[in-house]
């Protein structure tokens, strides 16, 4: 998958910066938190919001939200660039804004990081996806 999508620094691929943030792992918090000088749950605790998708427990950066608004830029974009660009986890990496298969890499990411096979609860909630008109790789793939 980092073949496809390597570095880039375009306004296109941090463009989605400005409108939300990437999701993260507990592996990929101590890299950056070892960057930043600082102890992981000090890490978590200031720069990280925990999420859960397909009953997948994550995190994402927090946003920087104006006025109440559902959508803000993520607390590391700054100057139009990624403040942790060097140590951005495997989501940021991979979202790219000037390349075709943005859609299928993200759909990637979905099934190889949130949606897990040997969980019963996550597969339904996939599914469930699915019929509300979710998106498959092979969709994606025949366009």
């Amino acid at each position: 998958m980092l073949k496809l999508a390597p570095e880039c620094k375009c306004k296109k691929c941090s463009h989605g910066c400005k409108f939300g943030s990437g999701y993260l792992f507990e592996k990929e918090t101590e890299k950056i938190a070892l960057q930043m000088n600082i102890q992981k749950e000090e890490f978590k605790e200031k720069f990280l919001e925990n999420i859960e998708i397909f009953n997948t427990k994550a995190y994402r950066f927090k946003l920087l939200r104006k006025n109440g608004m559902l959508y803000g830029r993520c607390i590391f974009f700054k100057q139009g660039l990624c403040s942790i660009n060097n140590v951005k986890p495997l989501h940021c990496r991979i979202s790219t804004g000037c390349k075709a298969h943005g859609e299928q890499a993200s759909l990637w990411f979905m099934l190889n990081c949130f949606v897990n096979s040997n969980d019963s609860e996550s597969m339904r909630m996939y599914s469930e996806y699915l019929k509300l008109g979710g998106k498959t790789l092979e969709e994606v793939n025949e366009k």
